[in-house]
C-alpha cells in the first residue's frame, strides 16, 4: 500500500496561522529523526568495522557484534526427500511443524507443511530451563499425537532465536536469554542437551535432534528453495537480525578456508561499545533504561517491533508537554509505558486520508483528537518508522558491500530473504527500506524475497541437508 501525506502545506487563511505553526514547531522536533545519506554510510561504516571485528580471533570477545558461526555451509539442492519435524522458538509462541520434502510429477522438488502454534506460558519463560524444555517436550508429545506419527523416530530441526555460540550443527551453547525470556540454568549450557533431556524424561516419543538454526539462517535457507541466489536471510520483527555466507578463510572462530559458511551476525548488539551514541535520542535512552536489558541491543531498541510503538508514545508524550497535541492534555494511558503498541503504528500509517484509522487508535488510548492532533501523530509516526527502516536498511548494505569485496566481484547480484511483523505487516517499510539499501549498494543488483513459513520449513530442510550429508559420510 503507497505511503499517504495526509499533511499538505498550502497557503492558509490567517485564521489557520496557529495550525501551521503547530506543525512547523512539531516538524522542528520530529527532524532529529532524518538521517542524511553521509550519517548512514557512517553507519554502514561501524557496522562493517564490528563485523570485521567479530570475526577475528583476537578481538571477537569485545566485538559488539558477534557474527557467530553456524556450520551451516550447505544449502538445499533438491535430491533431499523424507519426513522432518521442525520446532521454531523465538518468542512468547512457539510452533511445532511437520514437514514433507519430495517429488512432484515433474520431479521438481516440493515442500509441504503442517503446524500448530503454542503459547508459552510466563512460568516456563522466567522459570528455570528444565520447566521450559519439559513444556516444549510436552507440546510436542501433543503434535505427535495429532497427526498420528508418536511411533516414528523424525529428524529435527530446531529454529532457537536466541545468541548462540555454535559448536557443531547440532550444538549450541546459550549465550544470554533476550525478548523477555529469563529461564534460569539456560544460559552456558548446549540446548539442543537440554531439548534432548526434555524428550528423555517424558520418555513417550523419540527425536533425532540433527540441527539447530537461527530464525535469520532459517529464513535464508527457506528463501534459497525459491531462489537459488538467497545468501541473506533477515528478521525485522520483534526483534532485528540478519545472517549471510561469508568466506571461511575470514572466518576465524573456526578451522578451514575453503568454501562459504553461514554467519549469525547478532547485529542488534551494534552500538552495545558506543558505536551509535551520537544517533541515538533522549527517547532512545529512556526505551533503553526502561527495559529488561540496559545498554543492551541498542540497535535494534532503535529498529525492532518491541520499542517502535513505546518511542512513538515517548514522542507524543514530548508533543504534549510542548503543548502541540490534544491542548497539552494527555490521557492516563497515554502516560503508561507500553500502552502504544507498535501495531497501532502500523493502522495509523495505513490511514488513506480521513483520519479515521489514527482517530480510532487515540481514542482506544483515551485521548479524543482533533484533526490537527491526528494529523501530527501521523508525522511522529511517520518519523520513528522512517527511521527504524534507513537505520536497518544500512545494516543490511553494510553486509552486501562486504560481500561485493570479500568476492572482488565489480557487480554482485544477490538475493535477500525477510520475515518478520514489522516488514510483513508495516505499510511502508518494506519500501523505505529497499530504497535505501539500494542507494548504499550502487553496484549490487538486490531482490528481497518476503519469506512464508520460513523459520520452521528452513530449519526443516536444514535437518534435511545435515540427515543428506551424514549419510553420504557414512557412505564413504
Amino acid at each position: 500500500m503507497p505511503c499517504v501525506r495526509c499533511v499538505q502545506m498550502v497557503k492558509m487563511p490567517c485564521s489557520y496561522r496557529p495550525a501551521v505553526d503547530k506543525i512547523l514547531m512539531a516538524e522542528q522536533i520530529l527532524s532529529e529523526f532524518r538521517l542524511k545519506k553521509e550519517e548512514l554510510k557512517e553507519v554502514m561504516k561501524r557496522m562493517q568495522r564490528e563485523m570485521d571485528r567479530g570475526l577475528r580471533l583476537e578481538t571477537h570477545e569485545e566485538a559488539s557484534v558477534k557474527m557467530l558461526p553456524t556450520y551451516v555451509c550447505s544449502t538445499p539442492e533438491g535430491s533431499e526427500v523424507g519426513d522432518f519435524l521442525a520446532l521454531d522458538l523465538g518468542g512468547t509462541n512457539f510452533r511445532v511443524m511437520l514437514v514433507k520434502v519430495g517429488e512432484d510429477e515433474e520431479r521438481s522438488w516440493k515442500v509441504e507443511t503442517k503446524n500448530q502454534m503454542y503459547s508459552i506460558p510466563e512460568d516456563a519463560m522466567t522459570g528455570t530451563a528444565q520447566m521450559l524444555f519439559d513444556y516444549i517436550a510436552e507440546c510436542m508429545s501433543n503434535f505427535l499425537d495429532r497427526h498420528h506419527i508418536k511411533h516414528k523416530k523424525l529428524p529435527l530441526g530446531f529454529t532457537f532465536s536466541f545468541p548462540v555460540r555454535h559448536e557443531d550443527i547440532d550444538k549450541g551453547i546459550l549465550l544470554n536469554w533476550t525478548k523477555g525470556f529469563k529461564a534460569s540454568g539456560a544460559e552456558g549450557n548446549n540446548v539442543v542437551g537440554l531439548l534432548r533431556d526434555a524428550i528423555k524424561r517424558r520418555g513417550d516419543f523419540e527425536m533425532d535432534v540433527v540441527a539447530m538454526v537461527n530464525d535469520t539462517v532459517a529464513t535464508m535457507i527457506s528463501c534459497y528453495y525459491e531462489d537459488r541466489s538467497c545468501e541473506v536471510g533477515m528478521i525485522v520483527g520483534t526483534g532485528c537480525n540478519a545472517c549471510y555466507m561469508e568466506e571461511m578463510r575470514t572466518v576465524e572462530l573456526v578451522e578451514g578456508e575453503q568454501g562459504r559458511m553461514c554467519v549469525n551476525t547478532e547485529w542488534g548488539a551494534f552500538g552495545n561499545n558506543g558505536e551509535l551514541e551520537e544517533f541515538r535520542l533522549e527517547y532512545d535512552r529512556v526505551v533503553d533504561e526502561t527495559s529488561i536489558n540496559p545498554g543492551q541491543q541498542l540497535y535494534e531498541k532503535l529498529i525492532s517491533g518491541k520499542y517502535m510503538g513505546e518511542l512513538v508514545r515517548l514522542v507524543l508524550m514530548k508533543l504534549v508537554n510542548e503543548d502541540l497535541l490534544f491542548n497539552g492534555e494527555a490521557s492516563e494511558l497515554l502516560k503508561t509505558g507500553g500502552s502504544l503498541e507498535t501495531r497501532y503504528v502500523s493502522q495509523m500509517e495505513s490511514d488513506t486520508g480521513d483520519r479515521k484509522q489514527i482517530y480510532n487508535v487515540l481514542s482506544s488510548l483515551g485521548v479524543l483528537p482533533s484533526e490537527l492532533d491526528c494529523d501530527i501523530v501521523r508525522l511522529v509516526c511517520e518519523s520513528v518508522s522512517t527511521r527504524s527502516a534507513h537505520m536497518c536498511a544500512a545494516g543490511l548494505a553494510g553486509v552486501i558491500n562486504l560481500m561485493r569485496e570479500r568476492r572482488s566481484e565489480e557487480a554482485l547480484k544477490i538475493t535477500v530473504g525477510i520475515d518478520g511483523s514489522v516488514y510483513k505487516l508495516h505499510p511502508c517499510f518494506r519500501d523505505r527500506f529497499h530504497k535505501i539499501v539500494r542507494d548504499l549498494t550502487p553496484h549490487c543488483e538486490i531482490t528481497f524475497i518476503q519469506s512464508e513459513e520460513g523459520s520452521g520449513r528452513g530449519a526443516a530442510l536444514i535437518s534435511a541437508v545435515a540427515c543428506k550429508m551424514a549419510a553420504s559420510i557414512l557412505t564413504h
